[in-house]
Parts: structure tokens; C-alpha cells; sequence
């Protein structure tokens, strides 16, 4: 419709304050009384002018480009692609109406494109929760130089992108680890200890071979000095555990701390493949979730992918007896178990502990929790009153009782992983290649 379409700009308006004044001035100098209806028609000819030039059919063409998905806690790019059908210089104000979920209300481009020409840019958004993004309208406000008067546009009247967990991240690890520098991002090299257990066949004997593998017997039947040769563990069942209570809403740098560890297991589980092990995942809360039994193929990603998508967290205590029982049903063959979770309090990891060393004697498990990186702050901080004084006391008895929940656990014979979210991905990575490497599975 022509009414929702038609705005009149700042220019026109301040041409009719500066008309007001000058009909004010013309009481006292009658002379300017005429001149200034020769100004006020002037105006109204200049309007039905570019009236005249803007409304034409077909005259602009407009579309935002999206990707196929969104990737969690990470800055993706949104085109927007323009055509100038009009003979002459556009000017545009741009204004895309973005999901609720970014809070952003003050989105506002603007730019000009000649006659019969395209124009192309791209902005920035960076998503800090799964799920359904809905975007509005893409309005566009167009002008001639002239100025007095704007045609509005619409395109694109309603998208949907999905936002999932972090595949950016996972291709960002992807790539590192086949990268000789690892070390320069974070990730130690391992020294492989001993002899894995796999057997591949038996071979002579050649210089260089370690002795302590000769196969005896064969020696005896080919009067040849033989060993056995053995090769790396394949195909070992690798899952990863999520704990979806209400202790894993805890936000950081924007992100939750279910966000963190998803878009962790999703890395880890692509590293995994990588390293021909098989790769699953479950999640529980106060009963248990989804369960994805453990499989080679890379493939499996995109399924693993999907499941990751629809985890959430549902607000109330966890069970550990559900995930020892779940574990027990679910997972007969001894494999590593990643447990994202965490623990404020020792008090509360007392309570849990009966089950996890149930869970660790049949299984690899490993803990891994977070550091609660407001409390470092606090305590490097200077403290100048005596509630300042008290709140660090405090805040070093929090930090301490993390150690001590690390001690306790490594007591017990469970590996643990006490890292701050932001190094989540990499401390998990880097805990996987040392068991690998020291062949603990």
C-alpha cells in the first residue's frame, strides 16, 4: 500500500521549520509574504518530483542471504545483496529486523548505489544460545539526492536460521590436529609410553626391534629369530557425558556452561574419529536423556550434531544414581567416559562420589569441571575495606575446595579435567591424547 510506503525525511521537515520561521518574520515584513509561498510551492514541486522519480514498479530489488545454520558462540556473516533498478543514484537506509535473541533494536546501514548497479555487504552476529532464529523484515528506506521524501522496501519478510553447536570450533581443532604447531595453540605433546596391546602379526626379527617382544615359540618352528609386532588401539569406545542440571546454567562471557561443554564434546567427538575410535554420547539430569551408542563412521558427526542441537538444560538437581544405573545398562564394554559436569562445593561431590568410583571401576571416566574464573578475579584483586578482605577469604576457600575436589577424585583413581570454559575444548583434547598416549584404556 502507498500510505505504508511513503515517509517524508529530516530534510523536508527542517525546509518546513525554516518556512515557519519565515511566516513568523513576514508579520513585521509583509514584503516576504509572497516570496514565501513562492518557496512553499517551490517545495511541493521538488516533492512530486522525487514522488514522481520513486514510485515506479520494479524499481529496486533487495535480499538478505543466510547460511544454512549459525554456529554457537561464534561470529557469523549475513549478506545482504541490493539492485539499483532505477536510472539514478539511490540513497538507502537499511534497517534488518533482527531475532529477538540478539536484543539489538539500533540496526541501521546506510548507503548509495548508482544507477542500474548492484551493491553487496555483509554484517556480523554472534549467537549465545541453540535453537530457532527468526529474523523480520528487511526494510529498506530509498531516497533520491534530492531528499525530501523516502520510499520503503520489503524484503525477505520472514527467515529462519538454526543455531547450533559450535561446528566452527570443531573445524577449528579439526584442522589443528594434523598441524605440526600444536603447541602453539595450546596443546602438548604426548611421549607415548610401553607398547599398546593389539596385536597386528609376527615378523623376523631386524635390527632395531625391542627384544622383550620375541615370540619364542615361532623362533623354535622357522629356526629364526621372530617377534611380534603390534600396532595402535583402533576402534575404542569413546563417549561423551553430559550433565544437563541446573548447575550447567551457570552463563559465562554470555555462554552457559551446557553451551561450553557441547560445543566441546562436539570438537573432541570429530578429534576422536579422526583417531579411528568410536564415538557416543548421553545426557542426564534427574532421570536420563538421549543416548547415541558409540560408532566409527565419520558420518556419525552430522547425527551427533543434531542430537547436540536439542540438549537443554532442565533446571533441577542431578541424579548420579541414574547415570551409574544408565551406564551400567547401556555401556557393557569397558570405554572412556568423558563427564562434563560441576561441582561449587566439595559437599556436593561427596555426595556423588559413591557412584562415580562405581562408574570407575569398570571404565575409563574422567571428570571434567570448572573453574569459577569470577572468584581468580576477585582474589588477585586489591582488597582495601574489611568486606573486601572478607569476600576474598571467602572467594580462596571456593578456589580451594576445587583442589581439594580434584585430589579427592585422583585419590579414587578418576581422571579429572579442572579448567576455566573459555579452555574447555582444549583441556578436554589435550586429557583424551594423554590417555591415548599412555594407552590407560
Amino acid at each position: 500500500m502507498f500510505l505504508k510506503s511513503f515517509y517524508l525525511t529530516p530534510r523536508f521537515f527542517y525546509a518546513m521549520a525554516v518556512l515557519s520561521v519565515l511566516f513568523l518574520f513576514s508579520y513585521w515584513w509583509q514584503w516576504l509574504y509572497g516570496i514565501i509561498w513562492i518557496l512553499v510551492l517551490v517545495l511541493g514541486v521538488f516533492v512530486f518530483f522525487e514522488f514522481s522519480m520513486l514510485y515506479r514498479k520494479k524499481a529496486m530489488e533487495g535480499e538478505r542471504i543466510l547460511p544454512e545454520k549459525f554456529s554457537n558462540s561464534d561470529f557469523n556473516s549475513v549478506s545482504i545483496l541490493l539492485q539499483n533498478k532505477y536510472s539514478f543514484r539511490i540513497n538507502i537506509s537499511i534497517i534488518d529486523e533482527l531475532p529477538v535473541q540478539f536484543q539489538k533494536r539500533d540496526f541501521l546501514k546506510n548507503i548509495s548505489i548508482a544507477g542500474k548497479s548492484k551493491s553487496t555487504f555483509t554484517y556480523e552476529v554472534r549467537p549465545v544460545s541453540r535453537g530457532e532464529y527468526f529474523f523480520g523484515n528487511l526494510n529498506c528506506y530509498v531516497s533520491s539526492d534530492i531528499g525530501l521524501i523516502r520510499r520503503r522496501f520489503t524484503f525477505n519478510k520472514e527467515q529462519m536460521v538454526k543455531v547450533y553447536p559450535s561446528f566452527v570450533q570443531m573445524k577449528k581443532y579439526d584442522f589443528l590436529s594434523i598441524d605440526n604447531r600444536l603447541s602453539h595453540h595450546g596443546f602438548r605433546k604426548i611421549r607415548r609410553i610401553g607398547h599398546t596391546m593389539e596385536f597386528e602379526q609376527i615378523k623376523e626379527y631386524v635390527i632395531g626391534d625391542d627384544v622383550r617382544t620375541v615370540n619364542w615359540k615361532a623362533t623354535g618352528k622357522n629356526a629364526r629369530l621372530m617377534v611380534n609386532q603390534f600396532q595402535d588401539e583402533k576402534m575404542q569406545p569413546v563417549y561423551s557425558i553430559i550433565d544437563t542440571s541446573r548447575v550447567m546454567k551457570m552463563p559465562f562471557n554470555g555462554l552457559s556452561l551446557l553451551d561450553y561443554a557441547i560445543n566441546s564434546s562436539l570438537a573432541f567427538s570429530n578429534i576422536a574419529l579422526k583417531k579411528n575410535d568410536k564415538v557416543g554420547l548421553l545426557d542426564f539430569s534427574n532421570k536420563s536423556g538421549k543416548f547415541l551408542k558409540t560408532e566409527a563412521k565419520k558420518s556419525y558427526l552430522n547425527v551427533i550434531l543434531e542430537t547436540l542441537y536439542n540438549i537443554d538444560t532442565k533446571f533441577l538437581d542431578a541424579d548420579y544414581g541414574v547415570l551409574q544405573s544408565l551406564v551400567k545398562r547401556r555401556i557393557p564394554q569397558r570405554s572412556l567416559l568423558m563427564l562434563y559436569t560441576n561441582f561449587e562445593h566439595i559437599s556436593s561431590l561427596h555426595r556423588q562420589l559413591p557412584y562415580l568410583q562405581a562408574i570407575a571401576k569398570k571404565h575409563m571416566l574422567v571428570v571434567i569441571f570448572f573453574e569459577n574464573t569470577e572468584l581468580k578475579s576477585l582474589i588477585d584483586s586489591e582488597a582495601k575495606t574489611v568486606s573486601e578482605i572478607v569476600d576474598q577469604t571467602i572467594a580462596q576457600e571456593f578456589a580451594l575446595d576445587k583442589k581439594l575436589m580434584v585430589r579427592e577424585l585422583q585419590q579414587r583413581g578418576i581422571q579429572t579435567v579442572l579448567t576455566s570454559p573459555e579452555d574447555l575444548t582444549v583441556s578436554t583434547i589435550n586429557k583424551y591424547l594423554e590417555i591415548k598416549a599412555r594407552g590407560l584404556l
